[in-house]
């Protein structure tokens, strides 16, 4: 398929002004096509002379085109690109009759068949360049249209779209058209939806599901209206511009490949946010989170949208922005920071160490496949520090004046990066456009530093040295010990404001036990400590009063671990020091994960890895211990979830999954007893009996994944080389499914087991990823890489995959991305 170049969308906006599509689809026509029929009317601008351009479609079979009443010929398709030749000023009509294929990878048109009661769901996703899946169009962000939708559908679906939807009987459904919009922000859901609806302001508001899932939806029902309206009215609070379209839906839907999308009236959600087993309450404000994101998107991003896909930053890193930030102020997560700082700005701190690394705003991205690797943490987690920070730098007040500026200047269009400093730069007389070149033009992760002076009179000077070239505006924490408990516990004497760079030492008083760089985290930027602050938070640590200030400095100590300037074993017994009085559940998750996953599975020598899983074994049970009052029931679900992971013997989880419950709780429920047998399938203490056991017992589509990645776990030739056709033979799993077995196929303990697969992933990826397509071209990335091969042989086959084979752009980037991770792992085993 043809990406679209820049070039070409800049070329095509001069050219064209699309008023309107008429969109029929009819979903009725059986399991593998649906029809979709177009009508495009645009304007070919007076000041142009005849000319050429093309519009975008993907079908399965081309019946007819129109343009103007005229015949053209459906063969003169090149891939995805129809020709329109000759086109004269004026007004011009286009029409387009096609069949378009279902997707099975959430691509274009989804189609899904729940496994529970073999009811059918379909749901659009047309991000980037998708819509041309789905129907004909002028497919880029500049060419904003009405869209007027219509449907037929089985008699018994509903059918949701970007507006109110109106049943007109005998399947008919009619969408209201919606104002300008973009083409990828397009929606459809359509299937037999479980609904719950309510009114808010006037406006109608609906979240749906899965009929399987009702139960689950309706139980949460109260909570996610509530977060949704306190973020609507928040929202109002903040931006002069109202609400800018006519209802307000809500759809979980089945195998989407992103969290959420942020589709204009119709905000689409994966399904798995519809709990049907036990979460923390950190869980729910991620799912908090993603709503307040999403709705931020309905003004930054639909209302007024990038021109381009070089400032898909605009979009992204606001909305994470307002999304934390929102929720903070407006519900009952009054924490989320501390979530972000531990969960999301990690991310973007490894994306930025990366050589595929860009800005947050790149000067210019070619094309689309370009675009599409720009969904990173960078985009998503940098920008949103960097946007945090120029609050703390700006102020609110003149940050939110710039915002209502911007939306009332681009209201219903398209706007540029210098558009939106413009905007910023109205309401102050601080220099915006240099903080946005230092911030949003420039690459990597400056470190911060303190060097600490102590005076003739018995008090200190801080200087803080600084590699990299931004300025940050940081608060700096003073902590001293508390003599009272022998300095278990540090207690915050003062924060500093400083500007950096400072270019003179600052006074702190007399030494503090601890000197703490970002306290907050309101910059991006790694720390590090002075000898005595390393020595106060070796022994501290849990002791600091401040969620916050505790994640900040287990960011530096992960960060100080993954730069080889920390000893992997020195951040386990951090954890296992200060985790049993860890309160945070963010921190709780995002240490064990850290500690599992990258430091015993990754950065420690195959040898050192029985010591670790002990370890980590052994935290897990003084975690499990310390809630056996009941009072902290996520503490204890994530202590319980993170003790099957590392189990090193199965004794222990067999009885857990026998007893359907772990002893004092929790009770096993599908997600648990999936992850226990999951486990017991890597230490091969089960078997394909048992796995269709608990299929039978959980029929679902989760049980269809956990059963996936339970068959692929098993270590047996014959369960390794079924996996391994699934994933990249036959090329029926979806998505989702070709997550799970690569989920479960690649395991530290069977390494031996697996050894011949290394190679053959570098020889049959590339293949895999250009037949299926992005969506599982990432997937086949980031899950089915052998990541736990740490040794300079998996590195040379993947610079070889990555110089000999061309892989396509998405698969590129994935691998690139995996062997800088690969090679970082190496560099810290050698230290």
């Amino acid at each position: 398929m043809s990406v679209l170049t820049r070039d070409e969308a800049q070329t095509r906006a001069k050219l064209l002004d699309v008023h309107r599509y008429t969109i029929d689809l009819d979903l009725t026509t059986g399991d593998d096509t649906f029809d979709s029929r177009t009508v495009i009317r645009f304007t070919v601008r007076a000041d142009q002379d005849a000319t050429d351009t093309f519009v975008e479609v993907k079908p399965a079979q081309l019946r007819s085109v129109t343009l103007d009443g005229h015949p053209l010929d459906p063969e003169t398709l090149d891939e995805n690109r129809l020709a329109l030749k000759n086109l004269t000023p004026g007004e011009h009509e286009l029409r387009v009759d096609a069949a378009m294929r279902y997707s099975r990878t959430g691509e274009g048109m989804h189609r899904f068949t729940d496994p529970t009661d073999g009811e059918t769901y379909l749901y659009t996703q047309l991000f980037m360049d998708d819509v041309q899946r789905v129907f004909a169009a002028f497919d880029q962000p500049d060419l904003k249209s009405v869209f007027d939708l219509s449907l037929k559908a089985p008699e018994d679906w509903t059918v949701l779209a970007n507006s109110i939807t109106e049943h007109l009987g005998e399947g008919r459904w009619q969408a209201a058209p919606t104002p300008l919009i973009s083409t990828y922000l397009v929606a459809v859901a359509a299937g037999p939806w479980h609904s719950v609806r309510t009114e808010h302001r006037g406006l109608p508001f609906g979240i749906h599901c899965r009929r399987s899932l009702a139960p689950h939806l309706d139980a949460d029902a109260d909570e996610l209206f509530e977060i949704t309206k306190q973020c609507y009215d928040r929202y109002h609070e903040k931006f002069e511009e109202p609400y800018p379209f006519d209802s307000y839906d809500q759809a979980f839907v089945p195998e989407f490949n992103a969290g959420a999308m942020e589709n204009p009236g119709l905000v689409t959600f994966r399904d798995d946010f519809v709990y049907r087993s036990a979460v923390t309450d950190t869980e729910r404000q991620t799912r908090a989170m993603v709503i307040a994101h999403e709705m931020a998107h309905m003004w930054f991003g639909d209302l007024v949208t990038l021109r381009w896909w070089d400032d898909i930053w605009l979009n992204e890193s606001f909305a994470e922005y307002m999304g934390y930030q929102t929720l903070t102020e407006a519900t009952r997560f009054a924490d989320t920071w501390t979530d972000f700082g531990v969960s999301r700005k990690a991310w973007g701190y490894e994306a930025d160490q990366r050589p595929s690394t860009h800005p947050v705003a790149p000067e210019a991205v070619d094309d689309t496949a370009s675009a599409l690797l720009n969904f990173d943490g960078i985009s998503y987690a940098k920008g949103a520090s960097a946007l945090r920070q120029l609050v703390a730098w700006l102020g609110e007040k003149d940050f939110l004046t710039g915002i209502n500026t911007h939306f009332a200047r681009h209201r219903f269009a398209n706007a540029t990066l210098a558009d939106f400093i413009d905007s910023l730069a109205a309401g102050t007389d601080r220099d915006v456009h240099a903080w946005a070149d230092t911030w949003l033009r420039t690459t990597g992760v400056d470190t911060l530093t303190p060097r600490i002076t102590p005076g003739d009179d018995g008090t200190c000077t801080l200087t803080v040295d600084r590699t990299g070239s931004r300025p940050h505006r940081i608060a700096v924490g003073l902590y001293d010990q508390d003599v009272a408990d022998e300095g278990r516990h540090l207690v915050l004497r003062e924060r500093l404001d400083l500007d950096l760079p400072h270019t003179t030492p600052h006074p702190i008083g007399k030494r503090p036990a601890l000197l703490l760089l970002n306290d907050g985290d309101l910059t991006y930027a790694k720390i590090r400590f002075d000898t005595q602050s390393f020595q106060s938070v070796q022994s501290g640590l849990s002791g600091l009063p401040d969620p916050l200030t505790r994640a900040v400095v287990w960011n530096a100590l992960r960060d100080s671990v993954r730069d080889g300037e920390l000893a992997p074993g020195a951040y386990l017994e951090a954890a296992r020091t200060h985790l049993p009085q860890e309160t945070d559940l963010a921190i709780v998750q995002g240490v064990l994960a850290f500690a599992a996953a990258q430091v015993t599975d990754r950065y420690l020598n195959p040898d050192q890895r029985p010591a670790a899983l002990a370890s980590l074994t052994a935290l897990c049970r003084d975690l499990i211990r310390r809630t056996e009052d009941g009072d902290h029931p996520g503490l204890r679900l994530i202590a319980v979830r993170h003790f099957i992971d590392v189990a090193a013997h199965p004794d222990t989880i067999a009885a857990w999954l026998a007893d359907g419950t772990a002893p004092g709780g929790p009770e096993l429920d599908p997600e648990l007893r999936w992850r226990v047998l999951g486990r017991l399938a890597v230490l091969g203490a089960t078997d394909e009996t048992a796995i269709a056991a608990e299929l039978e017992r959980d029929p679902s589509a989760t049980g269809r994944e956990g059963a996936a990645r339970c068959r692929a776990a098993l270590p047996d030739e014959a369960a390794k080389q079924q996996a391994w056709e699934a994933m990249f033979t036959d090329d029926t799993l979806s998505n989702y499914l070709f997550t799970a077995t690569a989920q479960g196929f690649w395991q530290p303990e069977q390494a031996d087991l697996v050894r011949q697969y290394v190679p053959r992933y570098f020889q049959d990826v590339g293949t895999l990823a250009a037949r299926r397509g992005p969506a599982i071209a990432e997937a086949a990335g980031r899950w089915a890489f052998p990541a736990h091969a740490v040794d300079t042989e998996t590195l040379r086959l993947g610079e070889a995959c990555l110089s000999d084979d061309a892989p396509i752009p998405a698969l590129r980037r994935k691998l690139a991305d995996q062997l800088d991770d690969l090679a970082r792992a190496l560099r810290v085993r050698e230290a």
